[in-house]
């Protein structure tokens, strides 16, 4: 019984991994839940312990910030005022439900929209959108090596089943 809950393990890391770049998913909320189960079903001394657990759960709450801020900093390193910076974080709100599509077009156009009701002109807002892009794709390969970690950090924690 211990090998199918290593097996279930396994798949819902590969889940929560795939998660991670895709929105749809809750990537490292998949990975915490996965080690949490997997705690759970095994008990104390055939899993990770609760403090890798509050590790890994800090982990999952880091990624959840930078899904909200990286449009607020991309946007800001191109030269966006308050107003762009606030456009890029609403629209990263607003775009997370909208799946992979909204993730990367909320902040831009959030952005963009904040410039322009700021007074900027288009070139300065589009640049401020630019940033958000550019700041959401960063988060993305930020969350993907969160999730390996999480992923590399049960493992060494995790007694071996065999």
């Amino acid at each position: 019984m211990d090998l199918f809950w290593w097996l279930l393990t396994i798949v819902l890391f590969a889940v929560g991994l795939i998660g991670t770049i895709a929105p749809v998913l809750p990537g490292a909320a998949i990975i915490l839940a996965a080690a949490i189960i997997h705690r759970i079903m095994l008990g104390a001394d055939k899993s990770i312990g609760w403090r890798t657990i509050i590790v890994l759960g800090l982990m999952t709450l880091a990624t959840y910030a930078l899904d909200v801020l990286a449009g607020y900093f991309g946007a800001k390193y191109f030269g966006a005022t308050k107003w762009g910076t606030f456009g890029a974080i609403f629209g990263a709100l607003v775009g997370l439900s909208f799946g992979l599509i909204g993730l990367f077009v909320g902040p831009v156009i959030g952005a963009i929209i904040g410039e322009l009701i700021a007074g900027k002109r288009m070139i300065d807002a589009g640049r401020a959108g630019w940033g958000s892009l550019l700041g959401n794709i960063g988060a993305m390969v930020a969350k993907l090596i969160i999730a390996l970690a999480m992923i590399i950090i049960f493992l060494i924690a995790a007694p071996s089943p065999f």
